[in-house]
């Protein structure tokens, strides 16, 4: 049967029903949440009378729901509505990345009528700022910034661990955690790090993967990373002399017989 996609403010073609269902247009039509999480679609029926509303997954055309009765064996489909209101909302469980799509609110009349919701599911993510390992020295502070990525809403908590154990603030002095929800970050500061601070430190937000950093507190002594790069370094210092010459070597057996080929 032949559908009208979003007949808004109680007009079809041009002619204003006051009797006939319409769409409030009022409702937020698309929406983001994050994998795992409960996601609403709310669909606002004006002057449904006797009508039913049904809920459309778009990309298969599969019915999801008529009224409040569920027509699909996903028992994480629910539609929600209360009597005597005009919303028709359709609730989505444990919401998975291939929920991601539109969904269509869809009205019995004839022909019927429809709106279009777009729902994105993300995967939230912690990202520790820097490299994945971190070289202090001892008497040094070790500060570690985590921000969560990805998110349609701040995380409720970010919980830090270091080798698999929450941070213990009580076992020395000196650490402090600093968390803010309106920029989705936290800020663990670990002041006069020592030897035994060394580890693998790990950011944990609420519904969130993890990030990691390995940290190495030094007693002066340098990185193994960055001994090696100065190795390096000094082996082409050494070999610098003998490679000018074999250049030279090179040059000179060339112009030499490219003379005796011209003569």
């Amino acid at each position: 049967m032949a559908t009208t996609e979003g007949v808004i403010g109680g007009y079809f073609e041009g002619i204003h029903y006051s009797h006939q269902p319409y769409f409030d247009n009022s409702t937020q039509r698309e929406i983001t949440t994050t994998i795992g999480q409960t996601a609403h679609l709310p669909c606002r029926v004006r002057n449904l009378a006797d009508r039913a509303v049904s809920w459309i997954r778009k990309r298969d055309l599969h019915i999801l729901t008529v009224g409040v009765l569920t027509y699909t064996n996903d028992a994480r489909f629910q539609s929600l509505h209360s009597d005597g209101t005009e919303e028709w909302t359709l609730k989505i469980s444990s919401t998975q990345l291939r929920d991601s799509g539109t969904y269509e609110c869809q009205v019995s009349t004839e022909p019927k009528i429809s709106l279009a919701f777009r729902l994105n599911v993300v995967v939230s993510r912690a990202h520790i700022l820097g490299s994945g390992e971190l070289y202090v020295k001892r008497g040094s502070h070790i500060n570690l910034t985590c921000l969560v990525v990805e998110t349609a809403e701040a995380p409720s908590f970010i919980y830090w661990y270091r080798e698999g154990e929450v941070v213990n603030y009580s076992q020395r002095g000196g650490i402090s955690v600093l968390t803010e929800k309106k920029s989705r970050s936290s800020r663990l500061l670990i002041s006069r790090a020592e030897p035994p601070d060394s580890g693998n430190y790990t950011c944990i937000p609420s519904a969130s993967d993890s990030a990691s950093v390995l940290v190495h507190v030094l007693n002066g002594e340098q990185p193994a990373a960055m001994q090696h790069g100065n190795s390096s370094r000094g082996a082409v210092a050494r070999l610098l002399p003998t490679l000018l010459l074999v250049c030279q070597l090179v040059r000179d057996a060339t112009m030499s017989y490219t003379h005796s080929i011209l003569r």
